[in-house]
């Protein structure tokens, strides 16, 4: 009994194949470079083989693409069943970097074999686009802005619409100053992409489009009334526009102290598009959350 053709036909195809001693090496040898790929060694006779099959394939499917499954008859094509020393059936192999990485044989109870298919699932061979985009990261993270934009942009020499190096490398221009080439950059992401550095990127340069060019008035008028929350909020955005979010956060959240509500929650929405281009896990964001918290919920 087979699965294929009974949920999202094309997507279970793809998924799920009838293998052959010929397509081995492509189906699962070269295939398992890109994705891990389950091999189930089977037989028409098989009892076992028939109750594993429906559960293999069901929890293959639920995956969703992270794990792929070829199924080999072994009457009908003995070749790798004997090289893999195939001594009973159900037989199970899994397959990570062209390499049998894990299995078991005969039939398992449906949890298990949930288990055993999630975790091959999360054994994705590395690749080099993964490899160059987490030395990307590492640099950036320790201030290493122009190695970090040469891995970037390397991964986008080999793919240009990857999200992540687009969002890196935004970040990189950004952070270098540039802010019309991280506009450039990130106008190349399609507007729904998410990613943190994207994100980060899309919000800072947000801010800084709408910071006033001139504050003095605003500072004057602040001077002769610490309450006059218009001013402040214009000061703030100011700030937050030549990025310094911290100073920015302490007058919205002056504000918001004084007015939760001020101007239709314009100091509260300020101050999340902040957090968004600090970033989540940046000390300005996780001491403005926590600042903010204590004020709306005291």
């Amino acid at each position: 009994m087979s699965l294929i053709g009974e949920t999202a036909p094309h997507a279970a195809a793809d998924l799920i194949k009838d293998g052959t001693d010929a397509s081995f090496m492509a189906d699962v040898i070269e295939a398992s470079n890109d994705t891990p790929v389950i091999v189930d060694f089977w037989a028409t006779w098989c009892g076992p083989c028939r109750q594993l099959g429906p559960s293999i394939e069901k929890a293959v499917l639920a995956a969703k693409g992270k794990v792929k499954l070829v199924k080999v008859d072994i009457d009908k094509n003995p070749q790798f069943a004997g090289q893999l020393r195939v001594q009973s059936i159900p037989a199970v192999f899994a397959f990570v970097g062209g390499k049998p990485v894990d299995g078991f044989m005969g039939a398992l109870p449906d949890s298990q074999v949930k288990q055993f298919v999630d975790r091959i699932a999360g054994q994705a061979p590395a690749n080099e686009t993964d490899e160059l985009l987490a030395m990307a990261k590492e640099s950036l993270d320790v201030g290493d802005v122009g190695g970090a934009a040469q891995a970037y942009a390397q991964v986008l020499q080999a793919d240009p619409a990857n999200v992540k190096a687009l969002g890196g490398l935004a970040r990189c221009y950004l952070a270098g100053g540039d802010s019309e080439r991280a506009k450039e950059i990130a106008a190349m992401a399609p507007p729904e992409a998410r990613d943190p550095d994207l994100d980060s990127v899309r919000a800072a340069l947000a801010l800084a489009e709408e910071a006033p060019a001139e504050t003095t008035e605003f500072e004057q008028r602040l001077a002769r009334d610490a309450n006059d929350h218009e001013a402040r909020y214009e000061i703030a955005k100011a700030l937050a526009g030549r990025g310094a979010w911290a100073q920015a956060s302490d007058h919205l959240l002056h504000i918001i102290a004084a007015d939760r509500t001020w101007n239709e929650d314009a100091a509260r929405k300020q101050l999340i598009t902040i957090f968004e281009a600090a970033g989540a896990g940046s000390d300005i964001t996780r001491t403005g959350r926590r600042r903010l918290s204590s004020i709306l919920f005291s």
